[in-house]
This record gives structure tokens, sequence and C-alpha cells, in this order.
């Protein structure tokens, strides 16, 4: 039997965005990490394997539930933009459990900033004050707008957005591409005064080395933030006493004490996996006035769940290509056959 492969470039997968419309598709994706998140236990979970080089860093992130495994190679190459490349590429494999036969091979490069800002999403859901009204984002980079906007259709209620970078041209472009979503934006002049006067903070810094984007003193009662730039050892934006002193909720354990913010404090200061709370083991937000940290540095799980939600709307509309690539033979136990004569 012939067993064709459906191949998604990043072009198929900004068009079915466009077909979808990014609000439904940004609320089927948060929806799919939540539904996702509460079968925690139905789940094969692990840590990414990371390779370090000193030009960056190139990881596998497998995961598994009981009908699709799927695995994503990521980069992070701080550099690439000098040379014109990207810093972030990734591509996923989609496997069919019952068989192993591979289903799809996509593009994961915008999937995964696309994702990245529904987990943030889901986590403010369930961790910022309802009645928030202004977000800040410190970092204006490449990541920046998919984090804003995913956070606006979960926070109903926000009406005012404060962007900070060192970079000023990021910021406009950060302002100019929430424009296109209809979102005003407000450049300020530093990360101090994003805190001061937000609700819900997202620090989306690119900067290596342990730094300290927001101190704790700058920080409002009732603040949620959405650490996200701490994503690699060594590598963090937050005063540690920030940290020690809020509610801090990560992804996976094991993988922040090594990669975020949690590196900086010790498990003793983490409050819950983010799983714990959406599946309501453990309460979210429990007063108006503490301070809740999402440490997030991007989980395996979190693929699974765009990946298979990016699965079944492109098989639904036949969208992308499909390929043959895989041996074919009469008898499956005669491999030897494919060589053994002129194919």
């Amino acid at each position: 039997m012939l067993m064709s492969i459906r191949v998604l470039t990043a072009r198929d997968i900004a068009e079915l965005v466009g077909q979808v419309g990014i609000d439904k598709f940004m609320d089927g994706l948060i929806e799919s990490l939540e539904t996702t998140f509460k079968k925690w236990k139905q789940l094969k979970v692990t840590p990414r394997v990371s390779f370090h080089y000193r030009q960056g860093v190139i990881e596998a992130m497998p995961a598994s539930d009981e009908k699709w495994y799927t695995v994503k190679i990521v980069n992070g190459h701080p550099l690439n933009p000098s040379r014109g490349l990207q810093t972030v590429v990734a591509v996923a494999v989609l496997v069919d459990v019952d068989t192993g036969y591979p289903l799809m091979f996509m593009d994961a490069t915008l999937l995964t900033s696309l994702r990245t800002g529904a987990a943030s999403a889901l986590a403010t859901k369930y961790l910022a004050r309802e009645d928030s009204e202004t977000l800040g984002v410190v970092g204006n980079g490449a990541q920046s707008e998919f984090l804003a906007y995913a956070v606006t259709r979960v926070a109903n209620r926000l009406d005012r957005i404060l962007a900070f970078d060192i970079d000023k041209k990021a910021t406009e472009k950060f302002t100019r591409n929430m424009s296109y979503l209809g979102y005003t934006v407000e450049s300020v002049d530093s990360p101090r005064e994003v805190a001061l006067n937000s609700d819900i903070i997202v620090t989306v810094t690119a900067s290596p080395g342990r730094n300290r984007v927001i101190e704790k003193p700058w920080v409002k009662p009732g603040t949620h933030i959405n650490a996200v730039g701490g994503d690699a050892p060594g590598k963090t934006e937050l005063d540690p006493e920030l940290v020690r002193s809020s509610k801090l909720v990560v992804e996976l354990l094991d993988q922040a004490l090594v990669e975020g913010e949690a590196q900086n404090v010790g498990r003793e200061h983490v409050y819950a996996e983010l799983w714990e709370v959406v599946a309501g083991i453990k309460p979210g937000r429990t007063s108006p006035r503490e301070v809740t940290i999402f440490d997030s540095v991007g989980i395996a799980i979190e693929d699974l769940a765009a990946i298979t939600y990016v699965y079944s709307l492109a098989k639904g509309d036949d969208l992308g290509t499909t390929i043959e690539i895989l041996p074919e033979t009469s008898n499956p136990k005669d491999l030897f056959s494919l060589v053994a004569q002129p194919l």
C-alpha cells in the first residue's frame, strides 16, 4: 500500500491562518493546548534534548499521546540575523502511533511562535486578574507580536499596550504589526515604566546572561508576568527576589530548573506545573494582590497540541502537498528487492 506524507511549508501555514482567520485560529490553538494539558497523565513527556555549540543550540523535542507522536527539531542561533537568517527555525514530523508511519512533515518556525503565544495566553487565563487592563511587553523582537496578540484573546478587558525595546526599530515594527490587528501601542522609555504601569507583563528579551530586566520593586501587587526570554541555561530575565516572592508556575519542572527563571531560585520556590493548574489540581490565582509568574521555556507537549491541531485543519482543507518518500514493495518483508533490481 502506497503511503503518502503531507508536507506543509511556512507559506502553507500562513495561508491556513488566513483561511481560518487569525482570531479563530488562535482561539482554537489555545483550546488545543488546554485540552492537551488537561490529559497530562496520558501523555509521554520528557525534557528536550539539547546540543549546545559555540554558534548556538539545536534541540529535539519529542512528545506523544495515545494516537500521535511528534518531534520538532529547532535551533537558536543569536548571530543569524547578521547573516540575513532567522534566529530560530524549526521543522516537525507527525507520526501515527498505530503504524509508526509519518503522516506529515512541516515547517514549524511560524507554528512555534504561534504556540508560544498560545501557551502564555493559557497561563494568563488561569493566573492573571480578570480585570487586567494594561499589557506591557519588554522585548519587541520576532516573538513579541505573537505573545501580545495571544494574551489579548484571553484577557478581554485589555485596552492599553505598552512596549519597550533597546532597539527602537524593533518597537516600531511591533507597533506597526499590532496596528494591523487593531491595537494601539505606546512606546515607553524603560522596563521600569512598563512594570509600574502594567497589570500583565510579557518579557521576551534576547540578551544572554542572568539579567534583571524586571526588578521586584517595580511590580505592582496583582501583576501577572509571562517570562518567556529566559530559555537557556544561564539566561534569565527577572530579579530572583521577585521570582522567590511570587507564585511561580512552570511548564515542566525538570526542564525549567535548567533553562527557566526557576534555575535561579530552585524547585522549592516552584508552586506548580501549568498542567496542574489547568487540570484543577492546584488553584491558579487565589488573591487579587498576589504576583504570579509563568516561567515559559517551551515544551514538546505544546508542539504536540499545535501540530495535531494544524494537521486536522490542513487535512480537512487538503492544504499542502502530498508526496511518497517511503519504500513500497509488494512484500513488506522484502525490502532488499528495492536494491537487488533496477527501480
